[in-house]
């Protein structure tokens, strides 16, 4: 699933070549992860393709997520199982493990330019569910809250968990973001209690407000990123 969490500076980066940031879940018949793995995986997939050395200076990586930054912030979210996995690993990209959860980022590619072993993939199916409730989260730690009003599948979830990550680690200084990488980018995806989710879509925390590709209307509120530095 897919979509932009940028409204204000829409114009512009309408104007600019759309890229998109392919993550592939493994999702395997016998042995899916949990929805809340999967979310919180793809979230540190996304802190560690833009922490990544090539994506950097005169990286490898660094002129497309330059290019893909610069237009629409967008996310697709793939499964794969199987041989599909494999063929996907083989690609260049980074493989973030969590509990149990797989994702694979890779570097932004154009909207119609996808590799086919990932073209091939489908964005549907991607419907986990958590095997118990998860733990109430540590908030010492960066919390990602989701909107308790939107029903979403795990795939779109899982981009718009991504989207909040990217929003908190652009908020940080470099001293800020080296101490959360070396930390391991410890973080939490929760769903917010109804009664604080106001509360926190004006606290000046980062929000992600969904551009209304897929699944939800334009402008709705997903995630709010709530990291201590910023508080």
């Amino acid at each position: 699933m897919s979509d932009s969490p940028f409204q204000s500076e829409a114009g512009a980066r309408d104007q600019a070549p759309q890229f998109v940031l392919p993550l592939v879940v493994r999702i395997e018949r016998d042995a899916p992860p949990g929805r809340t793995d999967a979310m919180e995986t793809a979230a540190r997939a996304v802190l560690t393709v833009l922490s990544d050395e090539r994506s950097a200076g005169d990286g490898e990586w660094a002129q497309v997520m330059r290019d893909w930054q610069d237009a629409r912030i967008r996310k697709v979210v793939r499964r794969a199982r199987g041989a599909e996995w494999r063929r996907a690993e083989a690609l260049p990209g980074i493989t973030v493990t969590g509990k149990a959860a797989e994702v694979r980022v890779f570097p932004p590619v154009p909207l119609d330019g996808w590799p086919k072993d990932l073209a091939r993939l489908q964005v549907s199916g991607t419907d986990l569910d958590d095997p118990e409730p998860p733990v109430d989260a540590d908030e010492t730690s960066p919390v990602l809250w989701m909107n308790p009003e939107l029903d979403m599948s795990a795939g779109k979830a899982m981009a718009q968990a991504g989207h909040g990550a990217q929003l908190a680690w652009w908020e940080l200084s470099d001293e800020e973001r080296t101490a959360w990488r070396d930390a391991g980018f410890p973080l939490a995806v929760r769903t917010a209690d109804p009664a604080r989710w106001p509360e926190l879509t004006t606290s000046g925390l980062p929000l992600v407000r969904d551009a209304g590709f897929t699944e939800i209307a334009p402008g709705s509120c997903t995630v709010v990123a709530d990291h201590p530095a910023l508080r």
